[in-house]
C-alpha cells in the first residue's frame, strides 16, 4: 500500500507545527514580568497568606514566569524571593527559599514541554510540582521543629494549581500572548 502524502502536516502525536513551539519566540515586556512579581510579593506580605488553605500566589507567578520567560526569571530569583519571605515571616530561614527553588527547578525541567500546551494542561503539569515541593519543605520543617502542620496545606496547593489558568490568562494579556498561544495549541 502506498501512503498518500498530500497532507503535509502529520496528525496526532507526530504533529509539531501549531502546538505552541513558536511561543518561545514571543517575549513579554520586562515591566510586566517584574511588575507582576513585585505586586505579588507585596500581596504575599499580607497576613492572609499565612493561612494553610490560602494559595501561594508568589509560587504561582514565579513558576509561571519561569515557564514563559525562562531567560529572565529563574532559580536565583526564586531563592531571593524565598529568602525575603522567610525574613518577613521570621520563621526558619530557607523554608520558603527551598520551596521556591524546587518549584523553579520543576518549572525549568518542564518548560519546553509546557509551552506546547494550553493553560489547563500546564496547570495539570504544575500541580504535582507544587505538591512535591511543598511536601519536601513541610517534611523537612516538621523534622526540624517537631510539629506536623496537618493536611490542610493540601487545599492551598490544590488552589494554587487551579489558579494557574486565571492567573496565567491575566499575565498573558498585556503582551497579547494569549491569542498567539491559543492559536498554536490544541
Amino acid at each position: 500500500m502506498r501512503r498518500d502524502n498530500s497532507n503535509p502536516q502529520p496528525s496526532g502525536l507526530l504533529r509539531t507545527v501549531g502546538m505552541g513551539a513558536d511561543s518561545r519566540d514571543v517575549q513579554t515586556d520586562g515591566w510586566v514580568v517584574w511588575g507582576s512579581i513585585f505586586l505579588v510579593f507585596l500581596l504575599s506580605l499580607l497576613p492572609w497568606r499565612l493561612s494553610p488553605w490560602a494559595p501561594d500566589l508568589m509560587i504561582l507567578v514565579l513558576a509561571f514566569w519561569v515557564v514563559h520567560e525562562g531567560g529572565r526569571v529563574g532559580l536565583v530569583t526564586g531563592f531571593l524571593l524565598g529568602l525575603f519571605i522567610d525574613i518577613h515571616d521570621a520563621g526558619p530561614l530557607g523554608q520558603h527559599a527551598l520551596t521556591y527553588v524546587l518549584i523553579c527547578y520543576g518549572a525549568v525541567v518542564l518548560r519546553r514541554r509546557m509551552l506546547r500546551f494550553n493553560l489547563w494542561r500546564q496547570a495539570l503539569h504544575m500541580l504535582p510540582v507544587f505538591l512535591l515541593a511543598r511536601t519536601v519543605t513541610l517534611l523537612l520543617t516538621a523534622a526540624l521543629m517537631g510539629v506536623w502542620p496537618g493536611w490542610s496545606w493540601m487545599v492551598g496547593v490544590a488552589l494554587t494549581g487551579v489558579l494557574w489558568v486565571p492567573v496565567g490568562w491575566i499575565l498573558l494579556l498585556p503582551g497579547n500572548r494569549l491569542a498567539a498561544m491559543n492559536s498554536q495549541t490544541d
